[in-house]
Formats: C-alpha cells, structure tokens, sequence
C-alpha cells in the first residue's frame, strides 16, 4: 500500500504538468493571434468613405543641388509592397495569368495612390491608415529611386524624400 502511494505520487505531478504545459501552449497561441491582430490595418478593405478616418500624407523632397532638373516627378503610393508581388509573380509559373489581373488580386479591391511632386518637391495625398509603400524615380545628373514603407496614422503626417534614405543612387553618364 505504502508503494501504491508513492507510485501515484509520480504520475499526479506528470499529469499536473502536462496540463499546465497544455495551457501556457493555448495562451501562447492566443497571444500570437492578438499581436498579429494589432499590426492589421484600421479598415479590412483599406477603403474607407468621407474624410473621418483619412490622413493627409505630405511628400517632401530635399532640394539637390546635382540634380540637374526641376522638381516635376510622379510618386506612386501602393498598399502592398510592389516589388514582392512583381518577384512572387515572376518567380513562380502562372499559365495564363497576367501580372495586372494578379496585381489586382494582390491588392484585394484596393487602388494605389499617384501623386506629383510640383517645382518645390511637394505633393499632398489623402490615404487611409494602414501600411503602404512609396516608390518614385528621380532623374538627372545623379538618379535616385525611393521605396520607402510607410505606416499611415494620425491626422497629418510628412514624409521626407532625401539622398540618405533612397534605395538606390547612380551616376549617370
């Protein structure tokens, strides 16, 4: 009898502890679950009506002096990274399929955003909160081309075009 007690002993701290393991593995979950929910845009569709919930997202150019041309550019602003999709698209064989048609389902019934920079380097765009990604090309005597991601939130928000946060810089002959 006295063996059967110790024997049980063992078993009842094995079992205590697989249930406790069992539990802080569902809270683990559930606390993964919330912090993926946290990072996820303010709207589902990423398309929102009216002004309320809108941000006036200010693009800013930093004067160069070896730019050789006025400030007229185009800026595109995207709600997915643009390059990732062009790779996945490219990488893996689609029969069929044209990049626009999986661009569009990429995007999810979303639209980039296209703005121009006037002669001072300056546009002003309306998006909705969320992730988004800026590309623009700068031609001249040294090219500079930006991908910038962006989180929009708040109100008003700038974001500064400038050498040092370009994603590439070349000469051109």
């Amino acid at each position: 009898m006295f063996q059967e007690s110790r024997r049980k002993f063992p078993d009842i701290f094995r079992n205590l502890l697989i249930i406790g393991l069992r539990v802080l593995l569902v809270v683990a979950l559930l606390g993964a679950g919330w912090f993926i929910y946290r990072e996820l845009p303010a709207s589902s569709s990423g398309i929102e009506t009216g002004s309320q919930g809108s941000t006036s997202l200010q693009i800013v150019m930093e004067q160069l002096d070896n730019s050789g041309s006025a400030l007229d550019v185009q800026v595109n602003l995207y709600p997915i990274d643009i390059v990732a999709v062009s790779h996945e698209f490219f990488t893996e064989p689609r029969a069929g399929k044209r990049f626009d048609d999986f661009l569009k389902e990429r995007m999810k019934g979303r639209s980039p955003v296209n703005a121009r920079l006037d002669k001072q380097g300056q546009a002003t765009v309306v998006l909705t909160p969320g992730k988004w990604w800026l590309h623009t090309r700068l031609n001249g005597d040294e090219q500079l081309e930006w991908r910038l991601p962006v989180t929009v939130r708040g109100a008003r928000q700038t974001v500064e075009l400038t050498p040092q946060n370009a994603y590439t810089r070349s000469k051109t002959f």
